[in-house]
């Protein structure tokens, strides 16, 4: 299966032979033969999956209507239904410019090309997000100990917060291994395990913590409605980039319109406003992302390109 992620093996992912790293800053280069450069004539734009494509096409109205300024390029937004949706169009060469959620961006940068070069950052420049894992209030869940026997939602298999950060504390710190001390569930968002919670679908689910703000924000889900049952470090957010062909003129006019952006009075600044965020900052994969390949290394995770 295309990109199929496996976890025990005895070596981590690396960048797929389809594509090179002469600088050793492991992302794909840019070929060096011109000929297989691209230039589309309608750049597609996609976000991380959420519960609402349609919220968030307008959330990033503005922003598209920026990039299309400085590119000189129509730009569609993609409303990505999954990681492995999002993943295969960016491999496929049918997604140009996209944000991968922090667990999937080193699938996307191992097996598809992606190259990641942006993050929203607060306007002090700090950044990033915590996994959670929350329960509902009269659950009897209170510690993670207590999810022995229980159901633990996850979102993806290529999830940081929403799999692989969590999964693997609890087997390192409490000793529960999933599918073995405690049942699992994959609901496909940390929209749908938040929701899954409060509602009582789930008797536990583990999420990122931006986006539970974010919800908060838009009065989808109150603070009494979830208890939270464990907080991890900081991780990085959700990576923003596009394909590593893209013709030199264009890329550069596509980071600028990251860069150049006004997020005041904008959607993006209302919508990422209870998350903290007001400013996208440049990052490198090398440098931002070595926490999660350190998580992927724990777990021998493996990526199968192709």
């Amino acid at each position: 299966m295309l990109l199929a992620v496996s976890y025990g093996s005895p070596a981590i992912a690396q960048l797929s032979p389809r594509y090179s790293d002469a600088d050793g800053d492991l992302v794909a280069d840019r070929p060096a033969d011109s000929e297989r450069w691209r230039d589309p004539r309608i750049l597609v734009f996609a976000y991380t999956p959420v519960e609402d494509p349609a919220l968030y096409s307008r959330v990033w109205d503005e922003f598209i209507v920026h990039m299309e300024t400085l590119t000189g390029k129509e730009v569609r937004f993609f409303p990505v239904q999954s990681n492995a949706a999002q993943l295969e169009a960016m491999r496929a060469g049918r997604l140009h410019v996209a944000g991968f959620n922090t667990g999937s961006t080193p699938v996307a940068v191992n097996c598809t090309g992606f190259v990641p070069f942006a993050m929203m950052a607060a306007k002090d420049g700090s950044y990033g997000y915590e996994m959670e894992i929350l329960t509902y209030p009269d659950s009897g869940i209170n510690s993670p100990a207590d999810l022995a026997g229980r159901q633990l939602a996850f979102t993806s298999p290529t999830s940081n917060s929403g799999f692989k950060a969590p999964s693997t504390l609890l087997d390192r710190e409490f000793g529960l291994v999933a599918d073995q001390d405690y049942r699992t569930a994959f609901s496909g968002s940390h929209d749908n395990s938040i929701l899954g919670v409060v509602n009582g679908d789930y008797e536990a689910a583990a999420i990122a913590n931006e986006v539970l703000r974010r919800m908060e924000g838009r009065d989808v889900v109150r603070a009494d409605q979830y208890r939270s049952i464990y907080t991890s470090l900081t991780f990085p957010t959700t990576a923003y980039g596009m394909a590593h062909n893209l013709v030199p003129h264009l890329a550069e006019k596509i980071r600028e319109a990251f860069f150049s952006f006004d997020w005041e009075g904008s959607a993006l600044q209302r919508e990422f406003a209870d998350a903290g965020m007001a400013s996208f900052i440049p990052i490198t994969y090398k440098q931002h992302w070595q926490v999660i390949r350190d998580i992927d290394e724990a777990n021998q995770t493996i990526y199968n390109c192709d």
